[in-house]
């Protein structure tokens, strides 16, 4: 197959739907003799800032030697955004030749049809395998319980804000929603959480204490405090328990909520380093010798990495300075992006309430000092929240563009209009794709005396069409929530 066949042949699996459990993940995986049992892994859930603390995770384990995989979902432009091994991005031969293999087992298999998703997750833990990592990351797709992912038993779970989202699939409550992603704790396994409303909580810690797995809750065992923010990104204390600061982290994602999806990263990266049993082959010597303590000698050698107590082998100051260059070598698209100068232009994947009222804060708090009129470009799917979505969005918004992406689920531009209209806001331009939305916003920021910012979000499909807009490569109408 070609790359475009292998994608075709991928997207056909949308046929499927989406099914959850691991009936199917368990026969495919099985059938590839169990490429997840080759290497350890993080497992993170959650319903917003999953993606940006799978990333800092793994920008921190690579800080410290590691060779790591990253599985991440959705693409904002490329398929090829979804496996990554320290940071680079699988190649389109891998892609075919994973595909194709994969098909051809699905197909020995006989009766069995995977999902899109199920496939790219095996595609990714035999890419893993086949790579030799160290260690993966690996990001929940939708809920966690019976999710593809969780056949994984990682050395640490992971749980983000929890919100309402996928409530046709996971529930109609936050305690439903929360009993999904807490399905990924497992027993014995140290499981880390962002700040979480009561009820949440009491859901996860009921989960982790029938599971005996150690908790850690932000605010509780370890927190963060703000040092400045602007559009290059965050300055921040990491607090941690038993006196264990790291002052003045530098991380180049933009908004306060990035401070405490990177404390919850320092977390469990911690947890990984002070308990992952890595061999003393020759090669992890080589790796870690610059970061290991190094005042040993021939009679007395320094501790090997990761070894049992303290911190892994690491002193304080080595972890405080892994920590540190992991944050600062961070990069995660799609999340306050700044896309283009000339007019300046952001996009955000902002899909669900709690994630817009994330994006009007950092807006105001950060963009509108600089800038005096914001020009919002707002493709939603039809399936989402389209009211809680725009409601703390428009009265930012000095001109609204609404529009829809190439997709079969986005609401039509008049739906859009509609409910726009129901909260009061009349004055909107409406654009049939998101190649015209830009182009209008771009001839309006351009045509005023005033500082003018676009901001283009609602949907990761919406903001991956905006990047192939602008010129950036990639493959439209591709699966990518």
């Amino acid at each position: 197959m070609s790359y475009g066949e292998t994608l075709n042949y991928l997207y056909n699996l949308q046929k499927h739907g989406i099914k959850f459990g691991l009936d199917n993940i368990s026969r495919l995986i099985s059938a590839l003799d169990n490429p997840h049992k080759a290497f350890p892994s993080v497992h993170v859930a959650g319903t917003n800032g999953k993606g940006s603390t799978s990333a800092i995770i793994a920008s921190v384990l690579k800080a410290a030697g590691l060779k790591v995989g990253l599985f991440t979902s959705p693409h904002v432009v490329s398929f090829t955004e979804r496996i990554r091994v320290n940071g680079e991005e699988m190649t389109e031969d891998d892609v075919i030749k994973l595909a194709e293999e994969i098909k051809s087992i699905v197909e020995h298999l006989g009766d069995f049809s995977p999902t899109f998703f199920e496939v790219v997750t095996a595609m990714a833990l035999l890419y893993f395998k086949r790579e030799k990592i160290d260690i993966a990351v690996i990001e929940v797709g939708m809920g966690g319980r019976l999710d593809a992912t969780n056949i994984v038993i990682p050395e640490v779970s992971v749980i983000t804000n929890i919100s309402c989202d996928h409530k046709e699939f996971l529930g109609n409550t936050l305690k439903e929603i929360a009993h999904e992603k807490a399905g990924i704790i497992k027993r014995e396994v140290p499981v880390v959480t962002s700040y979480q409303e009561s009820e949440v909580i009491e859901v996860i810690e009921k989960k982790a204490a029938e599971k005996e797995a150690e908790l850690y809750a932000y605010g509780r065992d370890f927190s963060s405090a703000l040092k400045r923010e602007d559009i290059s990104g965050i300055c921040f204390d990491y607090l941690g328990s038993d006196s264990f600061t790291i002052h003045d982290l530098i991380l180049p994602l933009t908004g306060e909520h990035q401070m405490q999806n990177a404390s919850v990263a320092i977390k469990a990266a911690m947890i990984v380093l002070n308990s992952l049993r890595i061999s003393k082959s020759p090669t992890h010597e080589e790796m870690f010798v610059s970061l290991c303590d190094t005042r040993g000698n021939e009679n007395n050698p320094p501790s090997p990495p990761f070894s049992k107590g303290g911190l892994g082998g690491f002193s304080e100051e080595n972890i405080a300075e892994v920590i540190r260059n992991g944050c600062a070598t961070t990069r995660w698209p799609g999340r306050l992006e700044m896309i283009k100068e000339e007019p300046p232009m952001i996009i955000d994947g902002a899909h669900n309430p709690a994630a817009a009222m994330t994006l009007s804060r950092a807006l105001k708090k950060i963009f509108l000092r600089k800038y005096k009129k914001i020009i919002m470009v707002l493709g939603i799917m039809g399936d989402k929240d389209v009211r809680g979505i725009m409601e703390p969005l428009l009265p930012l918004a000095s001109e609204i563009i609404l529009t829809s992406p190439a997709y079969s689920r986005a609401a039509s531009p008049d739906k859009l209009v509609d409910v726009a209209a129901s909260l009061g806001f009349f004055d909107i331009w409406i654009a049939p794709t998101v190649k015209d939305a830009i182009e209008m916003a771009t001839d309006l920021a351009l045509g005023t005396f005033y500082s003018s910012l676009i901001v283009i979000t609602g949907s990761f499909y919406t903001i991956g069409e905006a990047k192939e807009a602008i010129g950036q490569k990639g493959v439209l109408a591709n699966l990518r929530e």
